[in-house]
């Protein structure tokens, strides 16, 4: 139930930035953290349900992208995602490994020209004509 109440705000927020497309749209520089997160939480349980169980779930993120201020189209995606963590382990353990931990704070400050901030950055190019290389 934690791991619940822990990731629907950025179920909701992904559906809001993505849709119904949330199951096949790549993430998005444009989108923010938190509806990257929901996408690669509902991506994960989808993946891990079966042809019914991806329906159902496949619907209730249409119902809530064509009705975002309804709480109950909301409450249905994360039961979808309740019914699946009930039933899958291994799908508890992953999206607890994605979420962050309980209370856990993360302060970013960036400062001056070019300046960039992130908890993880990846890759990051802020110099002109610079050329990144496989």
């Amino acid at each position: 139930m934690q791991l619940i109440e822990q990731a629907g705000p950025y179920l909701t927020t992904a559906v809001g930035a993505y849709g119904a497309a949330v199951f096949t749209r790549a993430e998005s520089a444009a989108v923010d953290a938190s509806a990257n997160l929901g996408q690669r939480i509902l991506q994960a349980v989808w993946r891990r349900r079966g042809e019914q169980g991806r329906a159902e779930l496949e619907a209730a993120v249409q119902d809530a992208a064509e009705a975002p201020e309804d709480p109950d189209a909301a409450a249905a995606v994360r039961q979808q995602v309740k019914r699946a963590l009930r039933e899958d382990v291994e799908l508890r353990t992953e999206l607890a490994r994605m979420l962050p931990a309980a209370g856990e704070t993360v302060n970013v400050t960036a400062s001056g020209e070019r300046s960039i901030a992130a908890k993880t950055i990846t890759t990051a190019v802020t110099g002109d004509n610079t050329t990144i290389q496989p």
